[in-house]
């Protein structure tokens, strides 16, 4: 059986015997409209650097946030290592001194008051949670 040769313009599959000209990702035919790749690059490179600000933001807003509840975290345990003879009232201002032997101890004391060796005000909210002033 003799093969038939079809045109060089005609897309036509011999293994399956059928023209497939039009699931072809590209131009088959001379009148056909041309077809150009989209320059991907600049939009690629535009929204690469608008993510990456914005994960860069949100990051430093997150490291802002940690860094501060670390040190309320610090503040918190210093004022509670520290001895008092008394319940703190919530919504009191307290005043935490320092000893010569290095321990802390909490006062209601302000320090215009007295001579210790003052560290800090501390306010006591309703979460028990100290905030210093």
């Amino acid at each position: 059986m003799k093969k038939e040769k079809k045109p060089d313009q005609v897309v036509f599959n011999t293994e399956t015997r059928r023209y497939e000209a039009n699931i072809k990702p590209y131009a088959t035919d001379l009148v056909a409209p041309v077809i150009t790749s989209t320059d991907s690059i600049a939009w690629k490179t535009r929204n690469i650097n608008k993510v990456n600000k914005h994960i860069q933001a949100k990051y430093n807003e997150l490291k802002s946030a940690y860094d501060k509840m670390m040190e309320q975290y610090e503040y918190n345990n210093l004022v509670y290592s520290a001895s008092f003879n008394f319940e703190p009232v919530v919504g009191e201002n307290y005043h935490l001194y320092i000893r010569e032997n290095d321990s802390t101890f909490l006062s209601i004391i302000s320090p215009e008051e007295c001579n210790f060796n003052y560290i800090g005000s501390f306010y006591l909210d309703a979460d028990g949670i100290w905030h210093k002033i």
